[in-house]
């Protein structure tokens, strides 16, 4: 899909909020796509979020299904970065080590 000043600036937006949350995050790249559909399912868009992390990369995609309502491309970038912020919040549990470990991972890191 061609570029727009709006939607740019609802993806920074959205982009600063997570960068607020975690202070790890160095790169967000978003891509917003209208994948290749028959005309009679309308126009339903596909957005993709890569976050560089210090000590990982996530990658959130957002593909639109028969139960997603993403024929809005705000509504879809939303989706996708309420998405980001939970896989973001997982990761900084982990870093901070507040997941518990299963047994079997327990024991093992037990033994090393």
């Amino acid at each position: 899909m061609e570029s727009s000043d709006a939607l740019s600036a609802r993806i920074s937006e959205h982009a600063a909020k997570l960068a607020q949350f975690y202070d790890g995050i160095t790169r967000c790249d978003v891509l917003v796509e209208i994948p290749h559909r028959h005309k009679a399912a309308g126009r339903l868009f596909h957005v993709r979020v890569h976050l560089h992390l210090k000590g990982a990369d996530l990658i959130v995609s957002r593909d639109p299904g028969i139960e997603d309502t993403h024929e809005d491309p705000y509504l879809a970038v939303r989706d996708a970065f309420v998405t980001a912020r939970r896989q973001v919040q997982n990761v900084v549990e982990r870093l901070r080590g507040e997941v518990k470990l299963h047994e079997a991972e327990a024991e093992a890191a037990q033994a090393t």
